[in-house]
């Protein structure tokens, strides 16, 4: 991941990779986004089935106001999947201009949809990348690995956006290149979720439930798992060396205050924010102070984006702030009682919900240590990762490396290098081109694309490409993913588990399976 290769990606090939995004979302605007503003490449088609996101994402970045020609615009994915196969047989078959196909994907549909795509998609062919986590179960990711196994002409990504922020890119350099502090002997990793963000996503949101989706060290840190892994496991220069593996994890965590236990005795019966007792000021976790006030990002800012435009997607087809306030108070009036099928209740999002009488269940504190023992000349060493909930800061997540010759305390802003012989203190602060995870949004995108671009158009072998311009291979994201899932095993059963164990009966079998 050179500079070298970052510059090549402003100049485009004579025949740029092209992309279709399934799933409009907000990852899939922020990766069209990042591809057009940042790459080669270019976005070339959508599939989503609503309608005000299709467009939205189809009239930025591929149609504008001319609307959607041929294989430009899809309501759902299988509508691609079943255009772009009679698609290459209308060209096989010598038909005159055809439109040109894609070169890869950006899957980002719900999380719990995305082995049903991978596995869907396969056949194709195209370069993919799916957005984090590879799936919600063990049992997905593995389905999903057997389909891609055979897919070595092409690149397979995941949205593990923390490995190519300006930050950690430096970060790694500095502790395995340069060994600013030698040999790491232990690392505290802290992820800082965000007190009202927790309730958007994982209280009131997708990811509030594990029944639907996945574990909160799933769904909101898998990526953080990853990037110890990849700081602390995966050899200095990617496909060149060993893998120093763990040895055991353990965990501890669970859902300690957003339940109803926990809930206000002047809140009474309600279980709608807009019918509180409370009233605005009575709770600081109030869904009008979050998206209607001019606190945190509510309508009140002047802000549409994240999160405002979660809770309704089509606000800015609503022109005056009026009309947009009175569309978003109508979805936050939402509810549903004892009556509700559970079905319903858990097929979509109720954010005007109280964050005390929801139905989430996951962690909203959760620790995980992993231990590697002594390895030949690989000392033994061990990281503790905590995922917070209750935090000012959010998501800028803070660590400390403990070393042989000195620490480093980073602060994904900051980076401070100490030596202890020589008390010399030196600080780095990478420069940033985008917030979305301190650039790595951008920089997975321009990472990505470039891979994609020099198979196509430079003759690479995908390996290569997935090694010397991502640093990550299939294989790697499967070992991250079964990482968080031997941590929620050890959780859950109040164990310590051993990951050669863990790794030759849950994964090496479901592999060959």
């Amino acid at each position: 991941m050179s500079s070298s290769d970052d510059k090549a990606t402003s100049a485009r090939s004579p025949s740029p990779p092209r992309f279709i995004i399934i799933g409009a979302g907000s990852r899939g605007q922020k990766y069209a986004d990042a591809t057009c503003s940042a790459t080669g490449g270019v976005i070339s088609a959508v599939a989503e089935p609503i309608e005000s996101k299709r467009n939205r994402l189809g009239r930025k970045h591929i149609w504008e106001a001319e609307g959607p020609e041929e294989g430009q615009a899809f309501s759902h994915w299988r509508e691609f999947r079943d255009y772009e196969v009679k698609r290459r047989e209308r060209e096989a078959s010598g038909e005159k201009n055809v439109p040109k196909g894609v070169d890869g994907v950006f899957i980002c549909v719900l999380d719990e949809l995305h082995k049903e795509v991978v596995v869907a998609l396969a056949p194709l062919d195209l370069h993919i990348m799916c957005e984090k986590p590879l799936a919600c179960s063990l049992d997905d990711c593995l389905a999903m690995y057997r389909a891609l196994k055979g897919h070595d002409k092409k690149i397979f990504h995941i949205g593990h956006v923390l490995r190519y922020s300006p930050h950690n890119v430096l970060l790694r350099r500095l502790l395995l290149e340069e060994r600013a502090i030698g040999d790491i002997n232990s690392v505290v990793h802290t992820e800082p979720v965000g007190w009202w963000h927790y309730t958007h996503s994982y209280v009131r949101g997708n990811w509030r439930n594990s029944e639907t989706t996945g574990p909160s060290l799933l769904t909101k840190s898998c990526h953080d798992i990853d990037l110890l892994l990849w700081l602390l496991c995966s050899p200095t220069k990617p496909g060149q060396g060993e893998n120093h593996l763990p040895s055991y994890v353990q965990s501890t965590g669970g859902l300690q205050y957003f339940k109803k236990s926990r809930k206000p005795a002047k809140a009474g019966d309600a279980t709608n924010c807009m019918k509180c007792p409370l009233g605005d000021e009575g709770c600081k976790y109030s869904a009008k102070n979050v998206y209607l006030s001019d606190r945190y990002q509510g309508l009140g800012t002047g802000n549409l984006e994240w999160p405002v435009h979660i809770v309704a997607h089509d606000i800015e087809d609503f022109g005056t702030r009026q009309e947009q306030e009175h569309a978003l108070t109508r979805v936050l009036e939402e509810d549903y009682d004892e009556s509700t099928p559970r079905k319903v209740v858990q097929s979509r999002n109720w954010f005007g919900r109280c964050v005390f009488e929801s139905d989430n269940n996951v962690c909203d504190d959760e620790f995980v240590t992993i231990t590697w023992d002594e390895e030949g000349d690989k000392p033994a060493k061990r990281v503790a990762f905590h995922m917070v909930a209750q935090t000012e800061k959010q998501c800028d997540r803070h660590a400390t490396y403990y070393g042989e010759h000195g620490e480093i305390h980073a602060d994904s802003k900051c980076i401070t290098v100490t030596d202890f012989e020589t008390k010399n203190v030196k600080s780095y602060n990478p420069k940033v081109e985008d917030i979305g995870h301190g650039g790595g949004d951008v920089g997975l995108t321009r990472q990505f694309v470039l891979a994609c671009d020099r198979v196509k158009n430079d003759g690479w072998q995908a390996l290569r490409a997935q090694h010397e311009i991502l640093g990550c291979t299939l294989e790697d994201t499967l070992r991250s993913h079964a990482m968080v899932f031997a941590a929620e095993e050890a959780r859950l059963q109040r164990k310590v588990v051993d990951w050669a164990d863990f790794w030759e009966r849950e994964v090496l079998e479901g592999v060959s399976a």
